[in-house]
C-alpha cells in the first residue's frame, strides 16, 4: 500500500508540475507582445574589412540563430582575410543579440539592414553595384528574403538556408523572423505537434512537421526567383538543425520553373549543419566564376 501511495503521490506531482508548466507557458504566450516591434527595431552593428584596392566588390556576412556579429570575431577572420586577399572589401553585420540592436530574432528589419549595407556600400574604395551577400542558416534565410527585394544585392550564398521565412527565435515563436516597410512577414507557424520536439532539441522533426503546412510554406515562400543576380545553395545532408538539402532543392526548382536568367547552384555537403563550414573553397570558386572584379556596372561575370 505504501508503494502504491508513493506511485500515486509521484503521479500527482507530476501533473501538478505539468499543469503549472502550461500555465505559465500559455501566460508567456498570452502575454507575448506582436502588436508592437521589439526595442530596437531597425538597428543593426557593422564593422567594414577593407583592402587595398579600387572598387572592391563587398561581401557581407550574416551570422544566423547565435546572434551578435560573428563575422567580426577572431574566429572568422582567417576566412575574411582570405576574401580581402582576393580583391573583396568585408562587411561583418549584426542583426540582433548585440547592445543597440534587437534582443531576440524577432521581426528583424529587411530595411535596417539594407541600409546598413548602402551605407557601407558609399566607402569610395567599394564598388557599390556589386554586393554579395553570404548568410548561414537563419543568416541564409535573411540573406535571400533580402536579395528577393532589393536589387543592388547581386549574388547570394546561402550555407544551410531556409526556403520560406519561419518563426521568431523567442519564447511565443508566434511572430516572424522578419519585417519589411514595418509589416511583419508571412511565416510558418509553429503547430502543437512540435512540442515534445523542441524541449527534447529535435530540431530537425520539429521542422519537418511545420513544412507539412504545405499552404503556410507556399505563403511564406521567398520569392527567389526575384533576386537580380547569382545563387549558390550549400546544404548538409545530415542537417540535425533543419532539412536544408530538401529546402534547397526546393528553391533550385523553383529558380528553374521560373526561368531564371542567372547562374543558380546547389552544392550539397555530406555531414551535419556545420558541415558546409569546412568548404568556403567552393564558395570562393564560385564567386570567382560568377563575379566581375573590374568594376562593371552590374558586376557579373555571366549569365545563363
Amino acid at each position: 500500500m505504501l508503494v502504491l501511495k508513493i506511485i500515486k503521490w509521484i503521479i500527482i506531482s507530476i501533473l501538478l508540475i505539468l499543469t503549472l508548466l502550461v500555465g505559465i507557458y500559455s501566460y508567456l504566450l498570452l502575454s507575448f507582445d506582436t502588436e508592437n516591434f521589439p526595442e530596437n527595431h531597425g538597428n543593426v552593428k557593422t564593422e567594414l574589412f577593407l583592402g587595398n584596392n579600387n572598387k572592391q566588390p563587398l561581401i557581407v556576412g550574416l551570422g544566423g540563430s547565435e546572434g551578435g556579429n560573428a563575422w567580426a570575431s577572431n574566429y572568422w577572420k582567417a576566412q575574411r582575410d582570405r576574401f580581402i586577399e582576393q580583391g573583396y572589401a568585408f562587411l561583418a553585420l549584426g542583426y540582433f543579440g548585440m547592445k543597440g540592436t534587437p534582443n531576440n530574432l524577432d521581426r528583424i528589419s529587411l530595411n535596417g539592414v539594407h541600409q546598413a549595407i548602402v551605407e557601407a556600400a558609399k566607402n569610395p574604395n567599394i564598388d557599390e553595384n556589386c554586393i554579395i551577400l553570404i548568410g548561414g542558416s537563419k543568416g541564409a534565410e535573411l540573406s535571400l528574403a533580402l536579395a528577393s527585394r532589393y536589387q543592388n544585392i547581386k549574388s547570394v550564398v546561402a550555407i544551410v538556408p531556409g526556403s520560406s521565412v519561419f518563426s521568431a527565435i523567442t519564447i511565443a515563436m508566434n511572430t516572424p523572423s522578419f519585417s519589411y516597410n514595418n509589416q511583419p512577414l508571412e511565416f510558418v507557424p509553429v503547430p502543437l505537434n512540435t512540442t515534445t520536439d523542441l524541449l527534447s532539441g529535435n530540431l530537425r522533426s520539429a521542422f519537418l512537421k511545420m513544412m507539412d503546412n504545405e499552404e503556410a510554406m507556399n505563403r511564406a515562400a521567398i520569392e527567389v526567383e526575384n533576386i537580380n543576380g547569382s545563387v549558390l545553395f550549400i546544404s548538409a545532408t545530415q542537417d540535425e538543425m533543419w532539412p536544408s538539402t530538401e529546402m534547397s532543392e526546393m528553391m533550385m526548382e523553383r529558380l528553374k520553373q521560373n526561368d531564371f536568367q542567372y547562374n543558380y547552384e546547389h552544392i550539397a555537403i555530406n555531414g551535419d549543419h556545420g558541415a558546409p563550414l569546412k568548404h568556403f573553397d567552393k564558395i570562393e570558386d564560385f564567386l570567382k566564376e560568377n563575379i566581375s572584379m573590374k568594376g562593371s556596372k552590374d558586376c557579373l561575370a555571366k549569365t545563363l
